[in-house]
């Protein structure tokens, strides 16, 4: 009671004593099941890129509800990206699952150009100096290690109760402080105006008939009166129990952080089924009598822009034009189709390096010897609409092949994983590899779609692997030197052996593990300025010397792979990309 009455928490109402709560006492309102906050004015000043997008608050309050600091957070509807964007701001791992390409590009490039506010890690130096300013303690000396799972330096409020004001023994040396001044100039100001007054019945304002000795030490009392107040007020802040605000942690102006590492993966080649309302499966073939069934839609629609667009390979006269397609009751070959024979498939000219194409077809086969306008057939293998098509599918596809006596197995796909750059000729038989364009997806939907450039051949990286020099690396060390890749031009029908110039960026896994790609080298290469864009991007100048290190053709020197793997990555300017997998000894 003595200290609740020395930080004036008592009153009188009526014939009652009632304790004084402040609103600073506990200054935040704890969230109910109702969250009125997120309605749909929770998008004020948030752009909605996609028709059933979340407010970004929802998210946020749900994932920290339910997780910490580098937990894992699954969205198996990916949607505009929500969940994978708030969950990088807020430091969680994430994975996001969607069917539509179109989510996963609006999600990936809201991801890439974000910008992200730095917080302060606890298991960091400059958290630990930050908790000590907060808690008013001397900084910790405990070693740091960047752990996010320690979580960040979150702000706090104090939850101030009776019991903290009571147990807080600082408030009696807070007041025999103060006491040793106020005591001798209360006494001195009763001298001067010829009053007994108690502490609590000295008023507030000096009067006006006073001699200025007494409104001084007036003045003088009060200010030290005032003093010892917010010495208590703050003794007690900081003795009584916090509630922390985790969805306000501290934060670095100085720093801007951007989205970390990651991979875009694809599913299985798994067929998929369609089942009914009884749980039967449905026969996608024999579903309608007047054509396909849904099932067979997707590959009816790539049959019919393969016989319009046809497939380009490494020069423009090498484009196989098929003269008809029809379809093949296979397994995994699903169409058969008929190209004249001529410089299409098997002419390349000279100075195309042999391993810059899987695709480039050897001389043989039905035909050989036989001169040009020899007619042809080709297996075709359509890969799924979602998912990657991976080496012992082609394996499959190329026995098959073979065995119903095809000339070259054209396979089309959205995605190949690694190992099916290392297969290129089953026997007799040449394969193909035609990457589709991803406007196929929503071939519906774009009218205008374009029928040059939907089954296109993306060569490979062409690179040197080198022993890194004495100055730059450690002894053992190597770096790669990418010379270029050959790219198919749209705008202009032209296939060419590009330098390093027209790639936009390369990427390495110098550990390759056959699962999945982790960059570990990122550069970034191209005639325009890609310095000027990123200062441009991040608002803040950039080190020179070390965008040097970024922009360039040639690696920064690394170990050598446990693995004795190395993967290495290439996007170009019109956003192809391929990735191949190479041995180091």
């Amino acid at each position: 009671m003595k200290n609740l009455i020395w930080d004036n928490r008592l009153i009188i109402a009526g014939n009652n004593l009632n304790y004084v709560r402040f609103q600073d006492d506990f200054p935040v309102i704890p969230i109910n099941n109702i969250w009125a906050d997120t309605a749909i004015a929770g998008f004020s000043g948030e752009d909605k890129v996609y028709v059933v997008q979340t407010a970004k608050k929802v998210i946020q309050r749900c994932i920290q509800m339910s997780t910490d600091p580098g937990d894992l957070v699954l969205d198996p509807t990916c949607g505009s990206g929500t969940t994978t964007y708030v969950s990088e701001q807020w430091g969680r791992r994430w994975i996001t699952i969607d069917t539509s390409r179109v989510a996963l590009a609006l999600a990936r490039a809201r991801i890439m150009g974000a910008r992200y506010q730095y917080y302060l890690l606890a298991d960091s130096r400059d958290g630990q100096l930050k908790e000590a300013e907060v808690n008013r303690t001397a900084p910790s000396s405990q070693p740091t290690r960047g752990d996010i799972r320690q979580g960040f330096v979150y702000e706090r409020v104090p939850h101030i109760m009776l019991k903290s004001i009571a147990n807080n023994a600082e408030i009696d040396v807070i007041w025999e402080k103060y006491q040793e001044i106020l005591a001798p100039l209360r006494e001195k100001l009763n001298q001067a105006v010829g009053k007994s007054w108690e502490e609590w019945e000295i008023p507030r304002d000096a009067q006006g008939n006073w001699p200025d000795a007494a409104k001084k030490l007036h003045e003088q009392w009060w200010k030290q009166r005032i003093a010892r107040q917010k010495e208590i007020d703050a003794s007690i802040a900081a003795k009584a129990e916090f509630e922390y605000l985790y969805d306000k942690p501290y934060d670095d102006k100085k720093k801007v952080r951007v989205a970390g590492p990651f991979t875009v993966e694809s599913l299985l080649p798994h067929r998929v089924l369609a089942m009914d309302e009884n749980d039967e499966l449905i026969d996608g073939v024999a579903e309608s009598k007047n054509g396909y069934g849904e099932e067979r839609d997707f590959v009816r629609m790539i049959l019919e822009n393969l016989k319009i667009a046809g497939v380009q390979q490494a020069h423009k006269e090498d484009k196989v034009n098929f003269t008809s397609i029809t379809p093949w009751p296979g397994e995994l070959i699903c169409a058969e189709g008929r190209y004249i024979e001529g410089d299409s498939l098997e002419s390349s000219p000279p100075g195309v390096r042999e391993q810059a194409f899987t695709s480039t077809l050897s001389p043989g086969g039905r035909g050989q010897g036989e001169g040009e306008g020899i007619e042809k057939r080709a297996a075709i293998f359509i890969g799924p609409e979602f998912g990657t098509v991976s080496r012992p599918d082609l394996v499959s596809a190329a026995r098959e092949a073979g065995d119903a006596d095809f000339d070259v197995l054209i396979t089309c796909a959205f995605n190949y994983d690694a190992h099916s750059s290392e297969f290129n000729k089953l026997g007799r038989i040449p394969v193909l590899k035609a990457r589709m364009n991803a406007d196929l997806h929503m071939a519906d939907d774009l009218k205008n779609t374009g029928k040059g450039n939907l089954f296109v051949i993306f060569g490979e990286p062409d690179i040197d692997i080198i022993d890194a020099p004495g100055e730059e690396g450690k002894a053992g060390q190597i770096q790669v030197k990418i010379n270029g890749v050959d790219v198919f031009h749209p705008n202009t029908g032209e296939v060419r052996s590009d330098g390093a110039e027209g790639i936009a960026c390369w990427f390495i896994d110098t550990d390759y593990n056959e699962e999945s790609f982790f960059v570990r080298h990122a550069y970034f290469l191209g005639a325009n300025d890609p310095y000027k864009s990123l200062k441009t991007t991040l608002k803040a100048e950039i080190n020179e010397d070390a965008w040097a290190t970024l922009h360039s053709d040639t690696s920064r020197p690394f170990d050598k792979p446990k693995s004795g793997r190395i993967a290495v990555k290439v996007i170009n300017h019109l956003g192809d990309e391929v990735m191949k997998v190479f041995r180091v000894g």
